[in-house]
């Protein structure tokens, strides 16, 4: 008795089935923020601290190298560097970079509490959320 055999899903359709699989899973931890949101004013909790770390940052001139600064505390703060604006949440057409908020120890995990500065006009953005939100400072 001869029973035929379906045949599978092509590879084309193989390969987008398991592209869209990976880019659902991109959105849901976060690494492409889709429903950000930006705020003109900051009144949550920690924008003083962002506001502290913005003061700190600016007395050092906005460093754009990455890397780790020491901080007053006698801790490290760190600054990734250029921030790209990606998702096109903050105004276009500037070069921002991103500084940490929360000193630490030299070479320990960062949190996700970043500040975004407008280097063309000085505007700093508070981001308490790795890049979801965004509140003027």
């Amino acid at each position: 008795m001869h029973t035929s055999q379906r045949p599978g899903p092509s590879w084309p359709i193989r390969i987008t089935v398991i592209l869209a699989a990976v880019m659902s899973l991109v959105g849901l931890v976060g690494i492409t923020p889709a429903n950000a949101s930006v705020y003109n004013s900051c009144t949550i909790s920690r924008c003083a601290d962002a506001r502290s770390a913005g003061a700190t940052w600016a007395s050092k001139g906005y460093p754009t190298a990455s890397g780790w600064y020491s901080w007053p505390d006698g801790k490290y703060n760190y600054t990734g560097g250029r921030f790209y604006n990606r998702e096109g949440q903050l105004p276009s057409g500037a070069t921002y970079y991103e500084y940490d908020v929360y000193s630490r120890a030299r070479g320990a995990a960062r949190d996700a509490y970043r500040i975004v500065v407008n280097r063309s006009t000085g505007v700093v953005w508070f981001s308490p959320n790795h890049y979801t939100d965004f509140y003027r400072l």
